[in-house]
């Protein structure tokens, strides 16, 4: 591991403390998108059908070990998360369109490492039969949760948003029974960042980390507020989801330097596409620069994001963490090609 990976990952995650990983190695295996740890003694013989690339080394998380301890031990690389979000309606995220059944199956069949979680499938709400029957579904896949959210105002991003601050209790119960060590969390006012410091220090007390997405309507617009707040909360437990499409709409840089400024916060990276449009399909409005329309398109269309340029960056910082497709393709596709289109064009321009 380059010793500019560690003093990354000495930044981001506590340094040498407990959110830093292991020194192992990661080879690429045969097959796209998955790969193994080759490092002893953190090779775990497995079946040969749990790892579609070699049937000696494990692709998935075996059973006793938590997800904060796997995958900090076997993301050495970039990883590919799949988002339920993309069984949601584009603008009702309460209700999920596939059940988790079949979206674990798909994610494991299609090669993503791991899935990240939404209300729509499990939330603090949730009854605790439900969120238990979630997680028995995805350990026997082998699929790790990548982040939670654990709330619909925190996607929806409405003014209750911040509330999960001031008892984030809960979604850190929901974490632990998902075996995550990520949540995401919402803020709005300068008087959140108090409250993301003491919800930030509970949750370290568990192992576990937060993190704002670049939104619109929030603290984290422009890359100036955003490198500002992460500063003044201050923990090493809070970071920030990468989102360029957010940054764009908010008329902000999402290019090399952006991601080079967020790199010492960077838990997470949301992927979801579109092409500003004045007289576009959708329209969100920002606080920094009012109504931002656009089209919301497939992630391999051109004239949108610049993915390629986005992938080289990560690669080039030493990203080593998930990088999740998260966009709702409602109204473009199926789920099934979103998440089989998404994956084949991603792994197509980075090393997964």
């Amino acid at each position: 591991m380059k010793t500019g990976t560690l003093r990354r990952r000495s930044r981001a995650n506590g340094g040498q403390g407990k959110y830093a990983p292991s020194r192992c190695l990661m080879a690429k295996a045969p097959c796209s998108g998955a790969s193994r740890i080759v490092s002893p003694p953190r090779c775990w013989p497995v079946p040969a059908t749990s790892c579609r690339a070699d049937p000696k080394y494990s692709c998935v998380r075996p059973q006793g070990v938590t997800a904060s301890t796997f995958n900090m031990q076997r993301l050495m690389t970039m990883e590919l998360s799949l988002s339920v979000r993309v069984a949601e309606s584009v603008l009702n995220k309460e209700e999920a369109n596939r059940s988790m059944e079949h979206l674990a199956d798909l994610a494991r069949e299609i090669g993503y490492s791991a899935m990240c979680m939404r209300a729509s499938q499990a939330g603090i709400k949730s009854p605790l039969e439900q969120i238990t029957a979630v997680r028995k579904v995805l350990d026997d896949r082998g699929l790790p949760v990548s982040m939670i959210t654990g709330d619909i105002p925190i996607p929806a991003n409405d003014e209750h948003a911040p509330d999960a601050l001031r008892n984030i209790t809960p979604y850190l119960d929901l974490a632990e029974l998902l075996d995550a060590d990520l949540i995401r969390i919402g803020m709005k006012t300068e008087e959140d960042i108090a409250w993301a410091r003491w919800a930030s220090d509970e949750a370290d007390e568990r192992d576990i980390r937060l993190a704002h997405q670049s939104h619109t309507r929030s603290l984290f617009e422009t890359v100036e507020e955003s490198v500002s707040v992460l500063k003044q909360v201050g923990r090493e437990n809070f970071g920030i989801i990468y989102e360029p499409a957010n940054l764009d709409l908010c008329g902000q840089d999402y290019g090399p330097e952006t991601i080079k400024r967020f790199e010492p916060w960077l838990f997470n990276v949301y992927l979801q596409n579109h092409r500003l449009n004045p007289k576009g399909s959708m329209t969100l409005n920002t606080w920094v620069r009012g109504p931002a329309p656009h089209d919301p398109v497939p992630l391999q269309e051109t004239g949108g994001i610049d993915f390629p340029i986005i992938m080289r960056t990560l690669e080039e910082i030493g990203y080593e963490g998930y990088v999740t497709v998260h966009q709702a393709f409602a109204e473009l596709m199926e789920p099934e090609d979103a998440a089989r289109q998404s994956y084949e064009y991603l792994t197509s321009i980075a090393d997964f």
